[in-house]
């Protein structure tokens, strides 16, 4: 493999790296007050506002349920207005950014759920407020399925990297297409998939080990 191949591999997989961490950024920063609401907005619950929960939630399952590529062309249009353009890794930001939105609220929102209704009570009894109750009970305590959720998340938008790559979106996915697929190079499409499991054993070991971790520190607490 030339030296040209290899700078061409290291300066995808930054590109790479440089959109799943923007959207993962961009997407938690959503995905995570949406995610709460989901999971404390129903009727009766914490956030009672059900009709939004339900609007919400409609729109959620809708972008998740649409095909990655295909959402990628059809907010075309929104990706130019916010980038300037449809190609190369700023403009792949948008559409892994919206992909990642909806997906991470519902990890989110199963990670809160899964938080033991009684310490809600408790901190309900003892006079806290309801964002006093998620920003020092629900957050904490969901904290190690908050990592798994967004290691999961981490692992899907670095497969949603390569994908973009079909549309010129730049990364991994697109060095693949052009050299190893339309230049019929295997050498180099070997070097994209290596590459790539490397990045999601090592994104899902370092998450795994983190929530082991805030899981431990948890039950010392408790």
């Amino acid at each position: 493999m030339s030296p040209e191949i290899i700078r061409l591999i290291v300066q995808s997989t930054i590109d790479t790296l440089y959109m799943v961490a923007l959207a993962v950024g961009f997407g938690t920063l959503v995905g995570l007050p949406l995610g709460i609401f989901l999971a404390t907005g129903g009727k009766g619950e914490l956030l009672a506002l059900p009709g939004l929960r339900s609007a919400l939630g409609f729109i959620a399952n809708a972008t998740r349920s649409t095909p990655f590529i295909i959402l990628v062309v059809a907010i075309i249009p929104f990706t130019r207005l916010v980038a300037g353009t449809s190609i190369g890794t700023s403009a792949a930001v948008v559409p892994l950014t919206v992909a990642a939105i909806p997906f991470i609220a519902r990890l989110i929102e199963a990670a809160i759920r899964e938080v033991d209704h009684g310490l809600v009570e408790a901190a309900r009894a003892m006079g806290a407020t309801p964002l006093q109750i998620v920003r020092k009970v629900l957050i904490p305590e969901a904290m190690p399925g908050i990592v798994l959720g967004l290691t999961l998340a981490i692992v899907n938008l670095i497969g949603f990297s390569a994908i973009v790559g079909v549309v010129g979106g730049g990364g991994l996915g697109d060095l693949g297409i052009r050299y190893g697929y339309q230049r019929f190079m295997p050498e180099v499409m070997l070097a994209v998939v290596v590459v790539l499991i490397v990045l999601v054993q090592g994104v899902q070991s370092a998450g795994d080990l983190l929530s082991r971790r805030l899981n431990k520190r948890n039950r010392q607490t408790s």
